[in-house]
């Protein structure tokens, strides 16, 4: 039976793609009715550029902010459209950060979830490839920061999702050995590869309904909505 459950933040318990793309859009927006540009132009420049920064990650950029990280994001999507004004970059990383705030939210009963396998004996852990100088900042208001019991996050810890080596800290962290662990996230090749190969259950939140890549092995269970996951992990039967 499963005994500790670690979950991925981003796009597992909340929806960061709509957060990000809705806070990108205001930021193009704003940019294009300053400067006269197709706004939709930018906005897919800004996708790209992001979409290749995380998909690419490694404990190299560790030390880099990332707020600087974000406007040279957005210096490459304005060069992408002709514009090269690096004070403009700086206020677009910076109007985003801001937006992105505004757009925070849990999918619903996400914090339900977390309660009932509370109370079902579960620890609970969150794993995310993100960084804290916002992830913190993140959790808090998502109202997360007290419903796990580790929080492990990339920098912090120097390493990054499907570093075994970060699935078995968080077993160890919990007191539950690998095998009673289980994953959930929706990311295959960051949540769910790894956790294979710590010998964990896995639960892949498949939110973009995506195919399981060539070659690889099948997710233990797989589901598409939050509330879903507690049914698709082997737990001891609820009490009465």
């Amino acid at each position: 039976m499963i005994e500790g459950v670690l979950f991925d933040l981003d796009d597992t318990l909340h929806d960061d793609t709509l957060t990000y793309r809705r806070a990108a859009e205001r930021v193009a927006a704003g940019v294009a009715a300053e400067r006269g540009i197709d706004a939709s132009r930018l906005f897919e420049a800004y996708v790209a550029e992001a979409e290749a920064f995380w998909k690419s990650l490694s404990p190299a950029v560790f030390d880099v902010r990332l707020v600087g990280l974000r406007a040279r994001m957005w210096a490459a999507a304005l060069r992408a459209v002709a514009i090269d004004d690096p004070q403009l970059a700086e206020r677009c990383g910076a109007d985003y950060n801001d937006y992105r705030r505004a757009y925070l939210t849990l999918w619903p009963g996400a914090l339900d979830l977390l309660a009932s396998l509370r109370r079902r004996g579960c620890k609970l852990a969150m794993i995310t490839n993100g960084m804290a100088e916002t992830h913190r900042e993140k959790i808090a208001l998502l109202r997360l920061e007290h419903a796990f019991d580790e929080i492990f996050i990339a920098d912090e810890v120097g390493l990054v999702k499907p570093d075994v080596r970060l699935f078995r800290l968080a077993a160890e962290r919990l007191g539950v050995v690998p095998e009673r662990c289980a994953m959930v996230g929706d990311r295959y090749e960051r949540d769910i590869r790894g956790a294979h190969e710590a010998g964990m259950f896995t639960v892949w939140m498949n939110v973009r309904h995506e195919a399981v890549p060539p070659g690889e092995r099948a997710p233990d269970a797989m589901v598409t909505r939050i509330g879903d996951v507690e049914a698709a992990l082997p737990l001891a039967r609820k009490a009465g």
